[in-house]
């Protein structure tokens, strides 16, 4: 999955908005200001303004909309990778560097964080950015219209208030103090002049609308269910700041929905599509040994990161009565053959994903181990639960069979799906596939309509665990708890964790959440890969590092953290299709990077 940093920012309902108008005298008492201008670059001088980057989506997501229903599909990171906050944060250094804000400065309070704004920030429409668009922030957040329980539940509960001194300088307040203040108040703006007043119609008014954003780049034409096309601003504002020059570079990013991944791969080898991910090891080790590889028009990288790891898995629904019971979880657990798919079809360039934390140091626990294949303890938890084999070897108690279908969305999985359902059958489990359009299939997921969903999810700096595990979140349609567990004990660790401001505490309860979901088994964790790894045609070129620690994708071109190192090379783009056209091989390139392995 595509790193998405999770810098909090969103919620609210019901509550009064205020926004505190304070004399400039009063902040300037006991604020020291900070920024960082020191920390690397990590792009390229070498880079070129210019060209086309053509991509493929598998579907057409359902809304334009970051908020509300059917907004939380994969497209919605490249609508939000183009909407800044106050800060960011340096993908190699970790250290905060500058956004929307310039400078910024931490409350004597421990839940206060104060912020000077770029006066050259900019709207897509050409209304400066202000201190009063954060503030509509918490209003917008906040409001039932918008119909995201989640939002509003945040932003009322932990966004305290924005306090406006000026139309450049302002605060925002959690609601306690907390650890890591800076990852959860760098709150991002909503244009008060395009939306305000809100009304009852907004999911629908709004679904297919092109919001003003902040970013390099904006929705420019759409067809739905053809493509999504995007233009690179003229005169962003952002342009020459340290930490975003020479990125963002190409002109235009063309996204045409391929609902097939063979037709996309297709599309590639013809150019088509610039870039194509070889993760799947078919693809890098087997497809990719043809003609346009051979004769270097497409060149290859392999490259390692160092990263929060997706929780890649099978997630399991609660609500559906034959989950219900820990025990059957657990023998589900074990009769997959995760080892031997990752052996079989993967070529074992794929690891064994542990458990849904891997990667975030001291946070996540190291001795939880995944439920391996095991047909004796499948035997001995379905036995414990009074079921029994029956005459077609599948398990049974009172009529009814245990039978589940998994749903998933890329065709590419299938093989692996086909093996996992062929052993689970060794162990007495029916599995019944559904693959889906990837828009459909999350939709179904959020509406808790799936009985076990093959999926991942996006990560952040820090164990996201709220949204995912705790009870509020439960039962209801519309948010990431997906697995519908409800568990008391495990609510009582999730408050505790969002409530320390301990660090060491805040790892310990950390690790004890890990354990206690693990032994809920409401997850099965499938694989991990510690690397990207793609195809690009020879005209595009990449930094001397072509990636940085947290780089998913080395071609996305909208990520503010990692994205738009990339550029287009006109020369050799001329230089290859006169190449092809007469026959004239170049180069083969393949490039293995270690780095930060």
């Amino acid at each position: 999955m595509k790193f998405k940093i999770i810098i909090i920012s969103i919620l609210l309902l019901m509550f009064p908005f205020f926004i505190d108008q304070v004399a400039a005298e009063e902040l300037s008492k006991d604020i020291v200001w900070e920024t960082n201008d020191s920390d690397a670059v990590f792009s390229s001088d070498k880079a070129k303004k210019g060209g086309t980057l053509h991509l493929s989506l598998l579907s057409f997501p359902m809304t334009f909309r970051t908020v509300g229903p059917d907004s939380n599909g994969a497209f919605r990171s490249a609508i939000l990778d183009n909407q800044l906050g106050l800060i960011g944060i340096h993908p190699n250094t970790l250290n905060i560097i500058p956004e929307i804000a310039t400078h910024w400065a931490f409350g004597k309070d421990k839940k206060s964080m104060y912020f000077k704004l770029n006066k050259k920030a900019k709207w897509s429409d050409g209304k400066p950015v202000t201190a009063h668009d954060f503030a509509y922030t918490l209003e917008f957040m906040r409001s039932k219209h918008i119909i995201a329980p989640w939002y509003n539940d945040y932003y009322t509960k932990e966004i305290e208030k924005v306090t406006v001194f000026d139309d450049y300088t302002l605060a925002v307040v959690s609601s306690k103090p907390v650890p890591d203040l800076h990852l959860k108040l760098a709150i991002i703006p909503i244009p008060k002049h395009y939306y305000a007043p809100l009304d009852k119609d907004f999911v629908r008014k709004y679904n297919w609308k092109i919001a003003p954003n902040t970013g390099p780049y904006k929705i420019s034409d759409f067809k739905k269910g053809k493509h999504i096309k995007f233009k690179r601003k003229k005169g962003w504002w952002g342009k020459d700041l340290k930490y975003f020059k020479n990125r963002f570079n190409v002109d235009r990013v063309i996204f045409e929905v391929i609902r097939d991944f063979n037709i996309s791969w297709e599309y590639f080898k013809k150019g088509k599509i610039d870039v194509f991910s070889l993760n799947f090891p078919k693809y890098w080790h087997v497809k990719s040994d043809t003609g346009v590889f051979k004769k270097g028009y497409i060149h290859k990288i392999w490259f390692f990161n160092n990263t929060q790891r997706s929780a890649s898995g099978m997630w399991l629904n609660c609500d559906r009565k034959i989950f219900a019971d820990k025990n059957i979880r657990y023998a589900f657990a074990h009769a997959m053959n995760i080892e031997k798919v990752i052996s079989e079809i993967l070529r074992n360039d794929y690891s064994r994903l542990q458990q849904a934390y891997v990667g975030y140091g001291e946070y996540s626990n190291p001795d939880i181990k995944a439920r391996k294949f095991d047909m004796e303890k499948v035997d001995f938890y379905m036995k414990k639960s009074g079921w029994t084999r029956g005459e077609d070897g599948i398990w049974a108690k009172k009529g009814k069979r245990f039978e589940v279908e998994v749903v998933y969305g890329i065709e590419e999985h299938t093989p692996r799906l086909v093996v996992l359902k062929e052993e689970a059958k060794k162990a007495g489990i029916e599995i019944r596939l559904q693959k889906m359009d990837p828009s459909a299939l999350f939709k179904k997921i959020l509406e808790k309509k799936h009985d076990v969903a093959w999926m991942g999810w996006s990560v952040s700096l820090r164990p996201q665990y709220w949204e995912f595990f705790h009870s509020a979140n439960a039962h209801k349609p519309q948010t990431n708890n997906i697995t519908n567990i409800d568990d008391p004990e495990m609510d009582a660790l999730i408050d505790s964790f969002r409530n320390s401001l301990n660090e060491q505490e805040r790892s310990k309860l950390s690790r004890e959440i890990q354990k206690k979901a693990h032994e809920a088994g409401v997850f099965v964790p499938t694989f991990m890969t510690p690397y990207v790894r793609l195809g690009y045609w020879r005209w595009w070129r990449l930094p001397e590092i072509p990636g940085v620690k947290k780089s998913e994708d080395l071609f996305d071109p909208f990520s503010v953290m990692t994205g738009g190192l990339f550029w287009f090379d006109k020369g050799l783009y001329e230089e290859t299709k006169k190449g092809m056209k007469r026959g004239v091989s170049f180069e083969p390139a393949t490039i293995i990077d270690d780095r930060y392995k």
